[in-house]
């Protein structure tokens, strides 16, 4: 069934994985969504009012596989002050969700300036959605000489498709590098803080082995609005300009939390 006026239809949960206690992925089947690697779309629930609660996530299936399967799926943080991700988290497989009939956003590789050569993709949380849909493209290792996948959680439990990534990396050798960051304990294979102060000190370019070039590189920022705005911040310091259409720059981030 369709709804128009909020562009949504309905659609099976087929799998869902919780990765932990609140964090979650599910996967839908919904042939009908049109989408872009890396845009976002709604889910929506009706609550005990017959009202249809809806917000937007990023789309983790790349436009590809869901023309081949049908199947959409997203990374989801269950909040218990929130009004829907607590829904979305009951869901089982074999139930009922909404979902948007589009994707929207203009974080795509075709919005990324045509000299760009680094891209780095620096996400939070549940932040991490899109660009996997983005490693997913094969025009992507065609396109750049690096890129730069920044994961940045709270706690290890909290680090998400790290076998996709392997996968990726093997895909992309020498191309590809993933650097998770984690900032309330310590791990031997990532990095201990907060990306801004990673930047800001020089040890997230040190890790990846590679420089923010005004001139080659470009970066994407995904997550908790904080650290979008302060990492923004850090680049600004480095000299990078933020990117609009009318004056292309060297970052940009998505706007739907």
């Amino acid at each position: 069934m369709t709804y128009q006026r909020a562009n949504l239809t309905s659609a099976l949960v087929t799998k869902r994985t919780d990765w932990n206690d609140s964090l979650f992925s599910i996967t839908l089947h919904s042939p009908s969504t049109q989408f872009q690697a890396g845009q976002f779309t709604k889910l929506g629930l009706f609550d005990e009012n017959g009202k249809i609660i809806k917000r937007a996530y990023s789309i983790i299936t790349h436009p590809e596989q869901h023309q081949a399967t049908g199947e959409l799926e997203f990374l989801i943080i269950s909040d218990p002050r929130g009004q829907l991700s607590p829904l979305l988290h009951s869901l089982q497989v074999g139930e009922q969700v909404l979902v948007g009939t589009e994707g929207t956003g203009t974080m795509t590789l075709e919005e990324i300036p045509v000299d760009s050569r680094d891209l780095w993709m620096i996400s939070s949380g549940t932040g991490i959605g899109p660009f996997i849909c983005l490693l997913n493209d094969k025009k992507i290792g065609l396109r750049f000489n690096h890129l730069v996948l920044v994961h940045a959680v709270r706690h290890r439990k909290d680090l998400t498709y790290t076998n996709i990534i392997q996968s990726l990396e093997k895909q992309y050798p020498g191309k590809l590098i993933y650097i998770p960051v984690i900032s309330r304990e310590t791990h031997p294979n990532a990095l201990s803080g907060r990306v801004p102060q990673l930047l800001d000190s020089g040890e997230l370019e040190r890790t990846a082995g590679i420089s923010l070039d005004r001139e080659k590189s470009f970066v994407y920022l995904c997550g908790n609005p904080q650290m979008v705005k302060d990492t923004s911040n850090s680049l600004k310091n480095i000299g990078l300009e933020k990117h609009l259409r009318r004056k292309p720059g060297q970052f940009a981030s998505e706007n739907y939390w």
